[in-house]
């Protein structure tokens, strides 16, 4: 409590002027509420003393409260007790994580038929019957439209005499023409990575396919099979991640499952001028003895969506910068959604119906009458509390 000599003395609140009590003299249980009420009032007013406040309290959150170690030796022991049976409840999840993931490598091989068939269907190598196409439509207006123009062109086809250039017509509607980059445009976090040079090379990529492993260590590989073309010799790249199952030495309680800790991607044979990942820059250098100036070409990084195959590899025994932090963090968000989200469900992400899951998974629910966001009625132009609503006004 502060020294009575340094509080300040407070007006008096009647007319006649009446002197406030000192703390020598007695006062009301009013007064003893009202002085300190002033005293932190004044206090706050100063700076100095605001800012001080303001460190003292920010060195207090997520402090210990010191509760722990105030407890007896005996109470401590038993403590350490519970924590080595969270070590081995630690452990049991770990176990149970790497069953998972065993049952997915299996179930693996039952989904892989009917990933094949979807690239034949997506690649046009297989045409769909009636019965493995009759599947209703949510909009049975474009269902109508989609035969009305299926007649035209059966039209059109009989009308056609030239049979090379039916045959012309029958290429270019071959499978399911942009498939794969339609659904990377649709998704933010791979939209974002491409850029205009990668969309024709992106529209010969025929699959994307999972290859787990199992074990030693565990994770997985994604695998983009690219029909011939004329950016690069690969039939095939790849990106693997190296997975983690097991609880950390120094920090075991922070296991929340299975996480991504390394990431390699392939070699890209580019065919000579193709290289989309780099861009050649030209820099003019003066020599500083005569004055003269030269044009040199140098060779940079261009933002590509194939950077993807080239990933910033971590330091073995130092501590990583936050940039290279951060890409693989990114990195390993984007391959563990390849894998869970795109692959499996490639069909919804090419007409947005899984866009719109996905959204829904992240709207997060509201107490019916509950405000969005913070109101600020006093930048709200129509707000008006001296004026009411109309009788008739009904809300919609």
């Amino acid at each position: 409590m502060a020294d009575p000599e340094v509080v300040p003395d407070v007006e008096a609140a009647d007319a006649g002027g009446e002197e406030e009590p000192t703390s020598e003299e007695p006062s009301s249980q009013g007064d003893d509420v009202a002085q300190p009420a002033v005293l932190a009032s004044q206090l706050m007013r100063d700076p100095m003393m605001l800012a001080a406040l303001q460190d003292k309290l920010g060195s207090m959150v997520g402090g210990n409260s010191g509760y722990i170690q105030s407890l007896p030796k005996a109470v401590k022991r038993r403590i350490k007790a519970l924590k080595k049976l969270q070590f081995e409840a630690t452990k049991i999840e770990a176990e149970f994580y790497r069953e998972v993931h065993r049952l997915e490598c299996e179930y693996a091989a039952k989904y892989s038929p009917l990933f094949d068939k979807r690239s034949t269907v997506v690649t046009g190598d297989y045409e769909p019957n009636d019965e493995e196409a009759d599947w209703p439509s949510d909009d049975e207006k474009d269902e109508e439209l989609a035969e009305e123009v299926k007649n035209k062109a059966s039209l059109e086809d009989k009308k056609e005499e030239d049979g090379e250039k039916k045959e012309e017509k029958e290429e270019e509607s071959k499978g399911i023409p942009g498939f794969w980059l339609t659904i990377f445009k649709n998704v933010d976090m791979l939209a974002e990575m491409i850029q205009p040079h990668d969309e024709p090379i992106l529209n010969h990529l025929q699959e994307i396919k999972v290859e787990f492993k199992e074990k030693d260590p565990m994770g997985f590989t994604l695998e983009f099979f690219f029909e011939p073309n004329e950016y690069f010799e690969n039939k095939k790249l790849t990106k693997e991640y190296i997975m983690r199952s097991e609880p950390e030495e120094g920090d075991p309680f922070s296991f929340e499952g299975p996480e991504i800790i390394k990431c390699h991607g392939c070699k890209i044979d580019w065919k000579k001028g193709k290289n989309v990942t780099v861009k050649t820059v030209k820099k003019k250098q003066k020599h500083k003895a005569s004055g003269t100036t030269r044009t040199i070409q140098k060779t940079v990084q261009s933002d590509s969506f194939f950077n993807f195959f080239s990933p910033p590899s971590p330091p073995e025994d130092e501590e990583m910068d936050e940039d290279t932090e951060a890409l693989l963090a990114a990195d390993f968000e984007i391959g563990h959604f390849i894998r869970e989200r795109i692959v499996p469900r490639a069909v919804l992400y090419f007409t947005g119906e899984a866009l719109e899951n996905d959204d829904d998974d992240d709207y997060g629910d509201e107490e019916e009458g509950g405000e969005e966001g913070d109101y600020d009625e006093d930048a709200d132009p129509d707000y008006n509390p001296g004026k009411e609503k109309p009788a008739d006004c009904k809300q919609q």
